[in-house]
């Protein structure tokens, strides 16, 4: 008799906590509660409008295969991108379109590192990224970052580790910290003297409130880029994203890309196109952001969430909440079930010191932004009451 087998070990990853908290958001909605969303990474507004028009036009023709890259027009649009949002001079032939950023992430960690090699992450950070490793039977080192460094790793918090390879995330999830050029350059300088792979992702850019972030291709070539239209371009369910990648190793990627995914979906990748083009409308959704956060962050510190990370991008607020309790799973179901308002427990992000942090993200219009902060304000002075 063989060995029985259950699967492999490559699918025993953990889950991703904010979808199980979207889950039990839908299950107290389908019972009849209004439920406040700051727990998902998703734009309120739908992608914009020359996108779907330009969708629209498109549907009387075939929608097939593109080649694997994808359309040669939208790789030229992205790299035009670059040269309109940090003065770089891209090839398009380095663009690379993916199934959303999370189909950039398996091309690169497959064609950068071989299984077991050891590959270093900031904490708190996207959880996605030690979760994919595992499942490319990769190892995930988490880098602790600290507050006094805006939660974003520093080349002393590397030293000492082992390391085949690095990725970085500016702004950052969940704390929306950026790295401005001298922090992105030591970083980027300390894995190329060490002949290791630097991953930048920049998933974020676009959505900034003072200054604007730093990509690592204004620092060197050398670095693997990782973009996508979801959070600036409001096109989250589209499964459309880019990655960057040095010339020589296209061709590699390109295979990768070929077997595993074919191409990215035709579609998608129409409406991304016309996107980027639509300029004012996607920098009056970042006006709303920008009023979101003004009220987040007063709004919070009313409601009792005093200690918060500086969000410079992006659209979440990461706050310590270790004065209130030491389990944060625990304590963001509370809120969903006695306020109504969905949050992220900081475990998703940071396994070993999260259970003390909370994710907040202002990502929907701002009329949910106002309930919800009533509603934290209200569960918390009721908290304090011993209610």
């Amino acid at each position: 008799m063989g060995r029985s087998r259950q699967g492999s070990q490559r699918g025993d990853v953990d889950p991703f906590i904010v979808m199980d908290v979207m889950e039990r958001a839908r299950l107290a909605e389908a019972s009849g509660r209004h439920i406040v969303h700051m727990e998902v990474g998703q734009p309120g507004t739908p992608a914009p409008e020359g996108a779907r028009r330009a969708l629209a036009s498109a549907l009387d023709r075939p929608l097939g295969y593109t080649v694997a890259l994808g359309l040669p027009e939208l790789r030229a649009g992205i790299a035009r991108l670059y040269a309109r949002w940090y003065g770089v001079d891209l090839d398009p032939g380095r663009v690379v379109v993916t199934p959303g950023s999370s189909g950039a992430f398996l091309l690169a960690f497959t064609a950068l590192f071989d299984a077991g090699a050891r590959v270093g992450l900031g904490e708190p950070g996207y959880p996605s990224y030690r979760q994919i490793l595992r499942a490319l039977s990769l190892t995930p080192v988490g880098i602790q970052a600290s507050v006094e460094n805006r939660l974003q790793p520093v080349p002393a918090d590397l030293e000492g580790h082992d390391l085949d390879g690095l990725i970085v995330a500016s702004p950052g999830n969940p704390s929306g910290t950026m790295l401005d050029h001298g922090a992105l350059s030591a970083l980027v300088g300390w894995a190329e003297g060490r002949g290791i792979p630097f991953v930048s992702d920049e998933i974020y850019h676009g959505l900034h409130y003072g200054d604007r972030a730093v990509s690592a291709l204004e620092i060197s070539d050398s670095p693997w880029v990782i973009n996508s239209f979801s959070k600036y371009f409001s096109m989250t369910g589209w499964r459309i994203g880019w990655m960057v990648v040095p010339e020589d190793q296209v061709r590699r990627v390109e295979r990768l890309a070929q077997n595993m995914f074919i191409c990215p979906p035709h579609v998608s990748q129409v409406a991304a196109l016309a996107a980027l083009d639509c300029i004012d409308e996607l920098e009056a959704n970042r006006a709303v952001y920008a009023e979101n956060r003004r009220l987040m962050l007063a709004g919070l510190k009313e409601a009792g969430f005093e200690r918060i990370a500086p969000p410079d991008g992006a659209f979440y607020i990461y706050a310590d909440v270790s004065e209130l309790t030491a389990d944060s799973l625990a304590f963001a179901a509370e809120i969903l079930d006695r306020a109504g308002v969905a949050v992220t427990p900081g475990l998703d992000f940071d396994p070993r010191r999260g259970a003390r942090w909370l994710r907040f993200s202002y990502a929907r219009g701002t009329e949910d932004i106002v309930e919800g902060l009533a509603r934290l304000k209200a569960f918390m002075a009721g908290r304090r009451a011993g209610g």
